[in-house]
């Protein structure tokens, strides 16, 4: 049979998605930081926007619980999902009119009433500037930026290669210097292998290793060690501490890590007062000498929903008015530049940006409602949290919250995405309401308790303990069976992990070395 090239046409159904949808999708995914950025872009782009002085404030209707919380929304009309409406609509209803669209998709979504309110239950100084001469500025110019003159943070690269230009005259030294300090890791640590950079620079392997013990000298003492053995010796031998018994200990930080004194006091050869006070002394070093300088600043969580207690004894949720973006269009600059337009470009220029203007404003709307329904929900749902605790949460996932405000779950997902929610118990992220089910003895759903909780019990359990009686993870599967949960050995394993909680053998020695000597050396090691 012949293979050959032909025409042929089929009808076939498609999911096409309008470039308006898809800035809406990620409106609604967007943290904070971010859609403050994209917003700045968009007042920088389109001239038809402006800030506004006031947002609107939405909270969340009353209800009193969980059961009168579905009675209400029976009532209340419920926002529709935007985006899953959208992506289950037919292709030619996207492919129609833009405006259109946009009334139909959010004047579903207003409410019946807007002023109604809703409440669930539950440096350095300046330099100097010369005012005269050449580089002089008359009084009539733009005064200079006195902030530009602030001295800025050292960074870790900076101090080293400053101290590294003192200490090396060599050209070649130089760079291979500046080759080694862009090597090191966040902690001081020189994790490349030097006969790589050697090989890279082309220069003799001892030249580089000369280089590098020259570099060990900098400030802050420890840097460019390639162990945590080499960084506290660097640190022993700069204070003059470093004899051959304190060499033997740090040959065995694993022994000193598992608190196994008994082989230290032997490989060290020194009794339990020397050892203690060697120990003491590796405590007051540095294991992470580059940690002064610490990793870049990360913008602080600003929380997109608040929680607080109302008078009486429900939960009040609103939305953050401060991190609400505050965009109007100016429809009088619209209506006077679209009356003086006389070439087609123009008009079509003003009719792209108005078009734009309007549909981001509708989506900043709909994000805002979006994110306070589910934030609702959230607290209708786990109000014993706010209650009692971290014990009180409840198994929760998306679709059952979706299911709930009649929305598709990665509707939910998106808006849980990045988001804080700011209550009386502290500030936390919303995919920490969402947890797993544990399931109980009596195998009953509504008796089903949550990943974290049981979590929680666990660190409880191993808090209290006694050090003559430390728990297995045998024995804290029985005690939590007693407590109507059933977990098995390794689940347990996990969670005290993800708690970085060690064993029961390390937490026996601890406690018993704690016991034996309170107060002193021999205590918890933490490096």
């Amino acid at each position: 049979m012949a293979l050959a090239n032909r025409l042929a046409m089929r009808q076939g159904q498609a999911m096409v998605l309008t470039p308006q949808l898809l800035q809406a999708i990620k409106l609604l995914q967007m943290p904070n930081a971010e859609l403050a950025a994209f917003i700045e872009a968009e007042l920088e782009r389109n001239p038809l926007l402006e800030r506004a002085d006031e947002a609107p404030i939405f909270e969340a209707p009353a209800v009193g619980g969980e059961g009168e919380a579905e009675a209400a929304a029976s009532t209340t009309p419920e926002p529709g999902d935007w985006a899953s409406e959208a992506l289950e609509s037919d292709p030619q209803t996207l492919a129609g009119n833009l405006g259109t669209e946009i009334d139909n998709a959010f004047e579903l979504d207003r409410p019946a009433t807007p002023a109604a309110t809703q409440r669930i239950d539950e440096g350095q100084g300046l330099s100097a500037v010369s005012w005269t001469g050449a580089g002089g500025r008359g009084f009539d110019e733009e005064a200079p930026d006195l902030e530009a003159y602030l001295a800025q943070p050292t960074s870790f690269s900076e101090h080293l290669t400053r101290q590294a230009m003192i200490v090396l005259d060599d050209p070649i030294d130089r760079m291979i210097a500046t080759m080694l300090i862009d090597a090191l890791d966040e902690a001081g640590y020189l994790t490349a292998p030097l006969h790589e950079a050697a090989e890279r620079l082309g220069a003799p392997l001892a030249r580089v290793e000369a280089v590098l013990t020259r570099l060990q000298g900098l400030e802050p003492t420890g840097v460019f060690a390639r162990s945590l053995a080499e960084c506290l010796a660097l640190q022993l031998i700069e204070r003059d501490r470093y004899d051959p018994a304190m060499q033997a200990l740090i040959a065995n930080l694993p022994a000193l890590a598992r608190r196994d004194f008994a082989t230290l006091r032997r490989v060290c050869g020194v009794d339990d007062e020397d050892l203690g006070d060697m120990i003491a002394e590796i405590r007051r070093l540095d294991p992470k000498p580059g940690r002064a300088f610490g990793a870049p600043v990360e913008p602080p969580a600003i929380p997109d929903v608040f929680v607080t207690a109302a008078p009486d004894h429900s939960w009040r949720v609103e939305l953050n008015s401060e991190a609400l973006p505050r965009v109007l269009i100016n429809e009088t600059y619209a209506t006077r530049v679209k009356r003086n337009a006389g070439r087609e470009q123009d008009r079509q220029f003003l009719s792209s940006n108005l078009q734009t203007a309007n549909w981001l404003t509708k989506s900043l709307e709909q994000r805002a409602r979006t994110i306070l329904n589910v934030a609702s929900e959230i607290v209708r749902r786990q109000d014993a949290f706010f209650v009692v605790g971290v014990a009180g949460l409840r198994p929760l996932n998306l679709k059952t919250v979706a299911d709930a405000i009649g929305v598709h779950e990665s509707t939910v997902s998106r808006a849980t995405s990045n988001k804080f929610i700011q209550t009386p118990r502290g500030l936390f992220e919303m995919k920490y309401f969402f947890t797993t089910p544990i399931a109980s003895a009596a195998n009953g759903v509504s008796q089903a308790h949550s990943a974290e909780s049981v979590r929680f019990k666990i660190k409880q359990m191993i808090d209290a303990e006694d050090p003559a009686e430390v728990l297995s993870d045998d024995v804290i599967v029985a005690r939590l069976r007693q407590a109507d949960i059933v977990v098995a050995r390794r689940t347990v394993a996990k969670y005290r992990d993800s708690l970085r909680i060690p064993s029961s053998v390390e937490r026996r020695r601890t406690k018993m070395s704690e016991f034996r000597s309170p107060g002193t050396a021999l205590g918890p090691l933490s490096l």
